[in-house]
């Protein structure tokens, strides 16, 4: 059994109104040390597969074909032994 951990961002080019919107708040509380702040979303998921690289390809595919809009998102992806 493996879990695979998908961090998905929008890219750097793609304005991120929610993430600004979240920064707004926090210089409006008083910390303004903070420069920049991008909201995206996080993703589990556990694979029952035979090896690693099985694992690692399935959580690829899934995330470019399902989870991630790669026009406007980028993704990191870690897969771990559970």
């Amino acid at each position: 059994m493996f879990v695979a951990k998908i961090n998905v961002t929008l890219k750097e080019s793609v304005l991120d109104p929610q993430g600004q919107t979240v920064l707004r708040t926090l210089h409006d509380q008083g910390k303004s040390s903070i420069s920049d702040l991008r909201v995206g979303k996080y993703i589990e998921m556990k694979i029952d597969a035979k090896s690693l690289a099985e694992a690692e390809t399935l959580a690829k595919e899934i995330c470019e074909s399902v989870l991630v809009n790669q026009v406007i998102e980028t993704y990191r992806l870690v897969v771990e032994k559970v």
